[in-house]
């Protein structure tokens, strides 16, 4: 079987990779440099699983920069590209997908298309009319970042947006991937295209909300003197709540949340909802309380212990910490980085690489999740951060 993958950030790098393992694979990514480096074996993140994957498999893989590269003879079209919200549109950007299924179809009239992609409420069935199709199918990715191997190799569950007997061939090419078999997987779901859709974005937008719960718990704790590890716990025991995804940050963000939660926001344009639309704004309270918390501490300097979204990430994309950067450089605070594994650059903040000097120069240090290496300096760190986890 012949797959391509298109669009090779996190998600479609690992699926590459992993139909790589058992089929053979085109992979297709507008970046030069990245493209280069995955042909030297250089990957473009420092993960750890992906890398021990990538080097200790035998791969059928060919990269390319180049589109009219990819041949016809392809069974399957997979499109993992970006669909950042737009607010000038108020919408998810979806032009890059909609170009790829036109190119795909220019050179396969009958080609097949699983999109990766987080998609709007409808998009499936929009483009299926727009190009006179029925072979696109939305098969919705639920891969934590970091763990985008383990989540194949175990999925908690497998959506297709497709109830025909192509869906169920689909959801068959996912699972032999995984280590399950058709037969014992329960998880498996073939359904609507706008249902698998619905539940890409509402599963997002919870996760953001339990973020924003605990957050709010811990702003709280931390306001009346109370011991916010404690509360966790109490209220995690609870097994409908469980004791999971609940430590405390400055406030989520990344590739899927912040996007997700605001797409899902419009899509309720004519629905009454307080829950959803509550959700951003207290992720921008919860950042807004971490500014003031830090500046009730008087530093002239501070330094930021890594700038990664999440626990071990370097992916700093839509960070809390960015937004609490920007605040403290408006009031005058000096700001120093510590970032070891980002090549990365910020108007009028100062980069420090030698961890010793950074923690000399830092009056306090603010990190948004705890770190081992941190514990010689405790008494000059700020972490609302409990466990060294998500």
């Amino acid at each position: 079987m012949n797959i391509a993958v298109i669009g090779l950030g996190h998600v479609g790098l690992a699926y590459a990779l992993l139909f790589a393992s058992k089929y053979k694979v085109v992979a297709y990514d507008i970046d030069s440099v990245k493209i280069n480096n995955l042909k030297k074996g250089i990957l473009p993140s420092k993960n750890e699983e992906l890398m021990k994957f990538f080097c200790e498999n035998n791969l059928n893989i060919t990269f390319f920069d180049t589109f009219s590269e990819i041949k016809n003879n392809i069974d399957y079209y997979i499109i993992a590209l970006p669909t950042d919200y737009d607010e000038k549109i108020g919408n998810f950007n979806t032009y890059e997908i909609e170009q790829t299924v036109s190119k795909i179809l220019r050179v396969k009239p009958n080609g097949k298309i699983i999109l990766k992609s987080t998609v709007p409420i409808g998009f499936s069935n929009k483009l299926k009319r727009l190009f006179d199709t029925k072979n696109i199918i939305f098969v919705p990715e639920f891969l934590r970042e970091g763990c985008s191997i383990y989540d194949n190799l175990y999925p908690s569950r497998i959506v297709v947006g497709d109830e025909t007997v192509e869906g169920r061939k689909i959801a068959e090419l996912f699972l032999s991937i995984s280590t399950h078999s058709t037969a014992n997987i329960k998880n498996v779901m073939l359904v609507s295209p706008t249902e698998a859709e619905a539940i890409k974005l509402f599963s997002n937008t919870f996760l953001a909300l339990r973020v924003a719960f605990f957050n709010e718990l811990d702003s709280f704790a931390e306001r009346r003197s109370l011991n916010a590890e404690v509360v966790i716990k109490g209220v995690c025991l609870d097994p409908r709540i469980g004791n999971f995804y609940n430590n405390p940050s400055f406030g989520f963000g990344g590739y899927c949340l912040p996007k997700d939660t605001k797409q899902l926001k419009k899509e309720f344009i004519e629905i009454n909802a307080p829950v959803i639309e509550a959700i951003d704004i207290s992720n921008t309270n919860r950042k807004q309380f971490i500014v003031k918390q830090i500046l009730e501490r008087k530093p002239k300097i501070v330094g930021i212990y890594k700038l990664g979204m999440k626990y071990n990430s370097d992916n700093y994309k839509e960070s809390a910490i960015l937004s609490i950067i920007n605040e403290l450089l408006i009031v005058g605070i000096k700001i120093l980085v510590y970032e070891p594994n980002l090549n990365v650059s910020i108007d009028n903040v100062i980069f420090e690489k030698n961890f010793e000097l950074f923690t000399k120069q830092s009056d306090l240090i603010v990190a948004n999740r705890w770190d081992r290496g941190l514990e010689a300096y405790k008494d000059k760190v700020y972490t609302r951060g409990i466990w060294i986890r998500d």
